[in-house]
């Protein structure tokens, strides 16, 4: 086989070992649509499921015994976010970035007005519809499905600490999922609250944070909703990560609350009110500064309210911070509470 580069299939077989890859990758998605991910209960340690790689269909890769899956590694360690981890000091930094990522998500989306037709089912025509009810999607849900779409395709969704709004409608992988370390008990693959996300986000978040009107912005607008709502979704479901530090930091403490399912002292132990009150100052400040112009020369930023209004911020501090306070924090303790009442199952 002159020509042939070496160690690959000839020529005659490729279109074989291509057909037969996608035959198996499809078998592959079908097989992970079905898995009931309830049924996993029963085993703290994370289920492998790889689809075959193109050329090698039923051969190991890179001759790892017979296990029949793609080692994806960085730096020499198993590849994952950074924020998968039960340190608290990491658990702190991961909190602490997610912040900074909704702040700024608020501050472009306060750029435009709020443009009402973005969010009325049928009000701008787009190729998407209710499958049960056949009435049109409205805008942001089509442009969300369809983002959801692609990011799935490409094993978003795989990881522990992403959440997808329409998990029913996940496509097949066309790459390989990640092996994720097994930090949390199994029920948190079960928790998914992003439709109380969704409803607090246009039902309060987004008529706080813009003025009332059309400015024609449609496309833009969507965008920016969709980036503010995956991050408000991450920060909201990462709660499932405290928990489990606050729960390894003091089983013996949880323990007898958890066994007797009783909500209201496992809440109690969760809200620790100096914390959360530090975490609303900390966002008000980051809202001040992130919110205001950078020059090339910069004087002291003043955190004083007559000063923020002088220097027109873009968004005010006042109303970031009480979303948090009223809100994403609550939201937040709400998936701690789920874990935690099913972490001895």
């Amino acid at each position: 086989c002159q020509g042939e580069v070496p160690g690959s299939l000839p020529r005659a077989q490729r279109g074989t070992a291509q057909h037969t890859h996608e035959r198996g990758l499809q078998e592959w998605g079908r097989e992970v649509m079905r898995e009931d991910r309830g049924a996993r209960v029963r085993d703290l340690a994370p289920r492998r499921v790889v689809p075959p790689v193109a050329g090698q269909a039923g051969q190991p890769e890179g001759g790892r015994g017979g296990e029949g899956q793609v080692a994806a590694v960085l730096k020499g360690n198993p590849v994952g976010s950074p924020s998968l981890s039960l340190d608290l000091d990491k658990v702190r930094d991961a909190l602490i970035r997610m912040e900074d990522s909704i702040i700024f998500a608020i501050i472009e989306r306060s750029q435009f007005l709020r443009n009402d037709k973005v969010y009325e089912p049928g009000a701008i025509p787009v190729p998407g519809y209710n499958l049960k009810t056949g009435d049109q999607q409205s805008m942001v849900e089509y442009i969300l499905r369809q983002t959801e779409q692609m990011h799935g395709m490409i094993r978003r969704y795989t990881s522990p600490d992403e959440h997808a709004f329409f998990p029913e409608d996940l496509p097949s992988l066309v790459l390989p999922p990640i092996e994720y370390p097994s930090l949390l008990h199994p029920h948190a693959e079960g928790i998914n609250i992003n439709d109380q996300v969704r409803a607090l986000y246009f039902e309060e978040l987004l008529p706080r944070i813009c003025e009332e009107g059309d400015d024609g912005n449609y496309g833009s607008s969507a965008l920016c909703d969709i980036t503010l709502l995956q991050a408000l979704s991450k920060r909201i479901h990462y709660g499932k990560y405290v928990a489990e530090s606050k729960y390894k930091a003091s089983p013996d403490t949880y323990d007898p609350l958890i066994r007797a399912k009783d909500e209201a002292g496992i809440m109690n132990l969760l809200t620790v009110e100096s914390v959360e009150r530090r975490v609303v100052r900390r966002v008000r400040n980051k809202a001040c500064v992130f919110g205001q112009d950078i020059q090339d020369v910069m004087g002291t930023i003043s955190l004083a309210q007559e000063d923020i209004e002088q220097a027109e911020s873009k968004v005010e501090p006042e109303k970031v911070a009480k979303l948090y306070n009223d809100w994403i924090m609550p939201l937040n303790k709400q998936v701690q509470l789920e874990y935690l009442l099913h972490r001895l199952d």
